[in-house]
């Protein structure tokens, strides 16, 4: 059997395939709200559908408080009033089938909201049958149990004054951690996710999965020594008899722990996230928001070292931007005089390697961060959280607003950009968040009626993965000998050899490649050949050619 044929029966739809997510409260309003929702997605699934992507990642519509942005459930087999009822959920899951595309959704098992039954049941006492169902200690010497702190600033810990008890919130104190070790919670989130599976969805994204298997008491939270057993349970006893995609959300990922994850054999995950690039520009064993300039050359050890350590026992999800990430073109781009060139450049340097590539909604028109001046103008529980525990440290506020401006959560969120009507075409009503300044601009009418554009280059690059199997299978080689701020690779397949380059900075660079340029495949300047072995980069050029 040739190595083709051996993949094409080996294959999984989800290693071909280009995945779009959609934050719903951003994405498009139906009923002038304000509030993006179902009936709003539905409306769009043929722009989706033009755009050729396979899955949409579905950040969670489940019934929610929103204290913390539906990453927060009170019941997961219903939908938010704001975002729509259940028949809504049942449509657009039929609608997306019918256009060939799968939903995934956002399954969040780490944690509940404290609306939740179960968990208003667990406070009204320590005989309640729900009591175990998430995690409780006695005061140590009058205060917390121990020092976990929680990801959103403070302590990890919450005191319930009628038991006398903490509870355990590695988020938001409106965000109980579930007790994992109790067989009846997993149980529970079993027949959920089977419920999920019932209707059709395509999948799962697992939010902060490598948490669940945590030892508060000896402060071990993420890759507990329980992680993968239960990991091989839920597979097991939900999506294992499925064909779906599962990918988790793996900050502490290492290429060795991916593989744990991902290897088919041991019946996990399809894939996992892993963060290690997009903690390059903060500074070394500090959080997110002590910023350093990006080295281009950590941006490519980071990325190669991905692209070939996982072999056959793992697969590679490929992401710039998602819900949680400020957006790439501003963060390590140039969203100014380079805009364009820079959006086309970091899409064709992601979409050629391997591994499954992840759209965040805006991102295949360009969308920017959208700064802001004061605290007053933020949302996101993250960052006004850690404005106030910085500003009580003695941090300036001057620079916790340029710390937020850079790596906010915000950025991601601020409302999609359909046109240059009243608030992008988002909304008829008051948007939940403002609407960057720029929609007029950047949006998507504009990029659909220019052949040219950055949505026309994210539509060529789905179809080019889908027609070309050297992007989905060939290996990756990254070149070594060249300026730091061009990164360049081949990718090789059954005879055939293509390399990427791309310029991630404003001055020209020149490249020499191993052969000669037989055809340009993708270039986001216009370069009519290339007949040479060394040629000179543009600013922000990016260039896929067959060698």
């Amino acid at each position: 059997m040739s190595e083709t044929m051996k993949q094409a029966k080996d294959v999984k739809w989800w290693q071909t395939a280009v995945v779009y997510q959609i934050y719903p409260r951003s994405f498009q309003d139906s009923d002038g709200d304000g509030i993006g929702d179902l009936r709003g997605i539905i409306n769009r699934i043929d722009y989706l559908k033009l755009l050729g992507i396979t899955a949409i990642w579905l950040s969670p519509v489940y019934k929610s408080p929103n204290d913390d942005n539906g990453y927060d459930i009170s019941d997961y087999q219903d939908i938010m009033d704001e975002f729509g009822t259940m028949d809504d959920m049942d449509e657009l899951i039929a609608k997306a089938n019918e256009a060939g595309i799968k939903i995934i959704m956002d399954l969040v098992v780490n944690h509940t909201s404290d609306e939740h039954k179960w968990f208003i049941e667990a406070k009204k006492g320590k005989d309640n049958e729900y009591r175990d169902y998430y995690i409780w200690r006695d005061p140590v010497n009058g205060g917390v149990p121990n020092g976990l702190g929680s990801i959103f600033s403070g302590p990890a810990w919450e005191f319930d004054e009628a038991s006398g008890q903490y509870f355990l919130h590695l988020f938001s104190k409106r965000q109980p951690d579930l007790n994992w070790e109790n067989p009846k919670v997993r149980q529970e989130v079993y027949d959920m996710m089977n419920f999920w599976l019932d209707k059709g969805v395509g999948g799962f994204r697992m939010d902060v999965i490598d948490l669940i298997g945590k030892i508060p008491d000896q402060e071990i939270t993420g890759n507990g020594p329980k992680l993968h057993e239960y990991l091989q349970e839920m597979h097991e006893k939900t999506f294992g008899s499925h064909d779906v995609l599962t990918v988790g959300e793996t900050w502490g990922a290492t290429p060795e722990i991916a593989k744990l994850y991902s290897d088919p054999a041991r019946k996990e995950m399809s894939m996992v996230f892993q963060f290690e690039h997009v903690g390059l520009d903060q500074q070394e064993g500090k959080d997110k928001w002590d910023l350093k300039p990006l080295e281009i050359a950590e941006l490519k050890r980071v990325l190669a070292k991905w692209q070939t350590s996982l072999g056959d026992q793992g697969w590679n999800s490929l992401f710039w931007n998602n819900h949680d990430l400020p957006r790439i073109v501003s963060r390590w781009g140039n969203d100014k005089e380079y805009h364009e060139q820079s959006a086309k450049m970091f899409a064709v340097l992601l979409h050629m390697m391997k591994g499954t590539p992840y759209i965040y909604q805006g991102e295949e028109i360009g969308m920017t961060n959208r700064p802001v001046s004061s605290i007053d103008e933020v949302e996101d529980i993250e960052s006004i959280n850690m404005y106030h525990d910085r500003l009580s440290k003695g941090y300036a506020a001057e620079d916790i607003i340029a710390s937020i401006n850079a790596k906010g959560r915000d950025n991601a969120r601020t409302p999609i950009q359909w046109d240059d009507s009243a608030n992008g075409g988002f909304t008829t009503g008051t948007p939940w968040l403002h609407v960057n300044d720029n929609y007029k601009t950047i949006n998507v009418k504009r990029n659909l009626d220019n052949p040219n554009s950055i949505f026309y280059t994210y539509q060529r690059l789905i179809k080019l993965r889908q027609e070309n199997p050297i992007i989905v299978w060939g290996d990756f080689e990254l070149i070594e000998h060249t300026p730091e701020e061009v990164f360049a690779y081949y990718r090789i397949y059954e005879g055939e050899k293509w390399l990427v380059a791309a310029n991630i900075s404003e001055q020209e660079h020149g490249i020499t490649v191993d052969g000669k340029v037989s055809e340009i495949i993708m270039s986001n300047y216009d370069r009519a050949e290339i007949d040479v072995t060394a040629f000179m980069m543009k600013p922000y050029e990016v260039l896929a050619v067959k060698l």
